[in-house]
């Protein structure tokens, strides 16, 4: 809607619809449940790709003020950038925890932000499953599986004649929660137990 692209979540119009994957809307309580997660921790750093299609969430950097974190930008648009904000800035500015911000080139680079957040013993928090499956600790967004269904669904739907415009905009209503025990026990962390006991998978 910000962009113009259809006239109401409800009532599209013109020949387009869409759907909303609701990862930049949850951030906010993500960083709140690895706040949850690291209660002594300082200051937390948001990686962020200036290069990617979204802006740097104002909601988010409000968020972690009330929760009394100080927050650092590292800005990574590349592999090689990846890894000079994790071998420079981090240790520079002393982080404690690391925020992953919902990007679909940081989810193409996971396997090396979970090994270099392993090697360095950075608790970090990503918007995908797919990051905690290759090692990282804890992740909260939506089900893809079952929003890449409900595309199918929408796509079938047009494709026998629906006209986009009549279709509302489709919002992910399935979140979930995963963590990896393993990577918790290698980090020294002990998870919560209201944390764990809301966990939609636990990687052990």
């Amino acid at each position: 809607m910000r962009l113009g692209l259809v006239a109401s979540l409800a009532r599209p119009g013109g020949n387009a619809t869409g759907f909303n994957f609701f990862i930049v809307e949850v951030e906010a309580k993500r960083l709140g449940m690895l706040r949850e997660l690291m209660p002594k921790a300082a200051r937390i750093a948001f990686l962020f790709n200036p290069a990617g299609e979204r802006t740097m969430s104002s909601e988010l950097v409000a968020t972690a003020g009330q929760l009394g974190l100080e927050t650092i930008v590292l800005n990574a648009s590349s592999s090689g950038e990846i890894d000079l904000a994790f071998a420079a800035d981090i240790g520079r500015h002393r982080v404690d925890a690391l925020f992953v911000l919902g990007d679909a080139f940081f989810a193409s680079r996971r396997v090396q932000l979970a090994t270099l957040a392993a090697r360095d013993r950075l608790p970090a928090s990503y918007a995908q499953r797919a990051y905690v499956e290759v090692g990282g600790l804890m992740s909260y967004g939506p089900d893809l599986a079952d929003s890449f269904r409900q595309v199918g669904i929408y796509t079938g739907s047009i494709l026998k004649g629906a006209k986009p415009g009549d279709l509302p905009v489709v919002q992910s209503t399935k979140l979930e929660l995963l963590i990896n025990l393993q990577t918790a026990k290698a980090l020294g962390i002990e998870i919560p137990p209201a944390l764990l006991a809301t966990a939609d998978e636990v990687i052990e």
